[in-house]
């Protein structure tokens, strides 16, 4: 079982980034909440955003109004829109799928937002 995150790179402050998380080998994916995380240097692993296997969505307070989490089971992708990036969003982010009994990490992706 993957999880393969992508989407990172480098953006000026106000821009934008989409993430991916694309789950291989995993059966079921429509049953899964999947979550996005993030870790900036020198600071704890925080969570910025999740979706429920029934699309109920949860975002931190710091992105609120700024990500846009959704999903697309046939494809077992969750996505992460982040639109008026600022430097603060800097972090690497993981993705984190939760199913019946299993609880998987994939690797990180790095955004940073510097002018």
């Amino acid at each position: 079982v993957q999880l393969q995150a992508s989407g990172g790179g480098l953006v000026q402050p106000g821009g934008s980034l989409r993430l991916s998380c694309v789950a291989d080998r995993i059966q079921d994916y429509d049953y899964y909440a999947v979550g996005w995380f993030r870790q900036a240097p020198g600071k704890e692993r925080e969570a910025v955003s999740c979706i429920s296997n029934s699309d109920a969505t949860y975002y931190s307070d710091s992105v609120k109004s700024r990500f846009t989490i959704s999903r697309d089971d046939a494809k077992s992708t969750v996505y992460l829109q982040m639109n008026s990036l600022k430097p603060e969003d800097t972090a690497v982010y993981y993705c984190n799928a939760v199913g019946p009994g299993t609880n998987h990490w994939g690797h990180g992706t790095l955004v940073t937002v510097s002018s």
